[in-house]
């Protein structure tokens, strides 16, 4: 198995399991670049880090996290995701996205770019 192969399967549970900054400190980078259509691009490990914080701090409970897809080569991998949850002003938020990643040989994540629609 390749290490983005390896590597994403066991970033996908840990968010399955709730461990969503502990998944940022172990499989991201520190240069990672990650862009979101709702948000651009934030660089750096410690900017997405804080990023991350404030979207944790926003869910109340998570309902649901499903990968339906998962493809992976040598320096890449993509995933297909559905996300349920309730934030903390007791919105229902559903969300239906694919993400890409490139990986390093290190097995750390340097880009990551998230695709779904964002209503507008």
């Amino acid at each position: 198995m390749s290490t983005p192969n390896v590597r994403l399967h066991e970033l996908l549970d840990y968010v399955r399991n709730g461990r969503i900054m502990d998944a940022m400190r172990e499989f991201y980078a520190d240069d990672v670049v990650m862009s979101e259509p709702a948000y651009g691009d934030t660089v750096g490990l410690a900017a997405n880090l804080e990023r991350e914080e404030k979207f944790v701090a926003s869910v109340a409970e998570f309902k649901n996290f499903e990968t339906p897809a998962v493809a992976t080569s040598d320096t890449a991998g993509i995933y297909e995701n559905v996300m349920d949850w309730i934030d903390v002003e007791g919105n229902a938020i559903h969300v239906e996205q694919t993400v890409v990643q490139e990986w390093n040989a290190e097995g750390k994540i340097t880009r990551e770019r998230f695709y779904y629609d964002t209503g507008k």
